[in-house]
């Protein structure tokens, strides 16, 4: 398998992951707080007046159209073929992975309802880091061998 097509997979895996998640988040986000939260903790992330619930039910609507967006353009990325600019998104994709997994631990892990959902999210970011930063290890390899 050659570095191109490593890039294709995981752009295409991204890219699956991020249209999945964005069109639940959109459509179907007080199910997802009750399987992952409780129903407790999801009844207090929803909002306590309809005014919160609705700037909630907005702002998640919203996230998730920029979630569905982002994996969108990931299906489009994944069809280039120059080498540099493959190498060049990877490493832009591995320091905002990075990133998202230091905000999660610095200040998503503060708010009581969702600390203990914290851990699970961080690893899931830095395993989405470690698969850009395999392809790049497997790129280089490819180009100075």
């Amino acid at each position: 398998m050659s570095s191109s097509q490593a890039f294709t997979m995981i752009c295409l895996l991204h890219s699956l992951i991020a249209i999945t998640s964005g069109t639940l988040m959109m459509f179907h986000m007080e199910k997802i707080y009750t399987f992952t939260h409780g129903i407790e903790t999801a009844n207090k992330l929803m909002g306590s007046t309809p005014h919160d619930q609705l700037l909630i039910k907005t702002s998640d609507s919203f996230s998730g159209l920029l979630l569905f967006v982002i994996g969108f353009l990931l299906l489009m990325v994944c069809f280039v073929k120059d080498r540099d600019f493959q190498s060049f998104f990877a490493k832009g994709c591995v320091v905002l992975h990075v990133f998202m997994a230091l905000w999660r631990f610095w200040f998503e892990r503060r708010v009581e309802d969702l600390a203990w959902d914290c851990i699970r999210q961080t690893v899931g970011d830095i395993v989405l880091a470690l698969s850009w930063v395999f392809f790049l290890l497997y790129s280089w390899r490819e180009k100075y061998d």
